[in-house]
């Protein structure tokens, strides 16, 4: 991790963040590639102990991270990043229709914070496009595929246009992740309106026995979030907690990301999606899985979200500021965890003990 810290990350920092991006993902994608360059990447960057395993809505998962959606948008991408230490690596946001965007710039780097603002717009290829690319592919990691509406279709017929997608998709997933709560998409955040919510989730589960996931936002008051839990405690088998926020009082005053639009991640996120997750699962009292994201940067975040009712982890932020190392780092941390208290990640979910 340090060599990154000292020698890559600040020249990729010097970079437009969408041409890093795209920098690292065909490095990463070249070097899977050549004959023992798979190979390399799983013995630098996984780690593999018995105590990390845990299946999850009926699915085994190697370790309980897994790298958030919004990393790889295309698809291309999975078979390196299935090779670097996540459990689980979820794919997209995936839309009906092809869609390039909002325009650029739309990601901002804050290193102060180690946070990002992104209003990308759920660029990608379309569903059909990226069912083609994963065709070829062999599954390692656990793939989610995460799915939204497109831009130009009308709110109300938004049902039709994800079950477009999942139709597409969900043979190629082993859970699906349905994604009404980015912030960059125009009105889509409407559709976590609790009639809306039903007709959608309802129209979905007729189509796939595939397990579902629903990703929310954390700007849900109070009230509309528990209309939204119980909406999803009848129609999902899943909550992930949560997207990006819009809010900006998680920054210090003055700071210049209080000026710009899109979604909010990293550290600025960490106490309020902790505090979602704890909600939740109080709610459900562990009878509904959750994936808790928002502001994970080590093994004590995660382990503390875990014992807090995480029955998975994800990433995003911190793996751009710390590193490909990070995943291992982390993993070695829980597994550390788990031989001193003498349990396993199973045991830990919701235990609430003291860390």
């Amino acid at each position: 991790m340090n060599f990154y810290k000292i020698l890559v990350r600040p020249w990729l920092f010097e970079v437009d963040p969408e041409r890093a991006h795209e920098l690292v993902g065909q490095a990463g994608a070249w070097i899977e590639q050549q004959p023992l360059g798979g190979a390399l990447l799983e013995q630098l960057f996984t780690y593999k102990h018995p105590s990390l395993r845990v299946k999850v809505a009926g699915i085994p998962f190697e370790n309980p991270l897994g790298l958030a959606a919004g990393f790889d948008k295309t698809g291309k991408l999975y078979p390196f990043l299935s090779r670097m230490g996540f459990g689980h690596v979820e794919c997209g946001t995936f839309t009906y229709h092809a869609q390039i965007g909002n325009d650029r710039p739309r990601i901002f780097r804050y290193p102060d914070q180690e946070a990002l603002i992104n209003r990308m717009g759920f660029n990608n290829p379309g569903a059909q496009a990226a069912a083609l690319t994963f065709i070829s592919q062999t599954l390692r990691a656990v793939r989610g595929i995460n799915i939204g509406k497109s831009k130009i279709t009308p709110l109300d017929a938004a049902s039709t246009d994800y079950v477009f997608s999942l139709r597409t998709l969900a043979h190629h997933a082993e859970y699906i992740t349905i994604n009404v709560s980015s912030p960059n998409t125009p009105e889509l955040r409407q559709l976590q309106e609790k009639p809306r919510l039903i007709g959608l989730l309802k129209t979905i589960r007729a189509e796939t026995h595939r397990p579902i996931f629903l990703k929310i936002s954390p700007d849900l008051a109070i009230p509309m979030l528990e209309e939204v839990l119980e909406v999803a405690g009848n129609y999902c088998h899943g909550l992930i907690v949560s997207n990006t926020t819009i809010g900006r009082g998680y920054l210090p005053y003055g700071h210049p990301g209080r000026m710009v639009e899109g979604g909010l991640s990293g550290p600025p996120l960490t106490a309020q999606s902790y505090w979602m997750l704890k909600y939740c699962y109080n709610q459900f009292k562990g009878r509904m899985p959750i994936i808790s994201v928002g502001g994970i940067s080590s093994a004590y975040d995660a382990i503390k979200r875990i014992l807090a009712g995480a029955s998975l982890v994800q990433i995003y932020t911190s793996y751009i500021y710390e590193g490909p190392g990070l995943p291992k780092h982390i993993l070695q941390g829980i597994a550390q965890y788990c031989e001193e208290n003498q349990t396993t990640v199973a045991q830990m979910i919701g235990a609430e003990a003291e860390i």
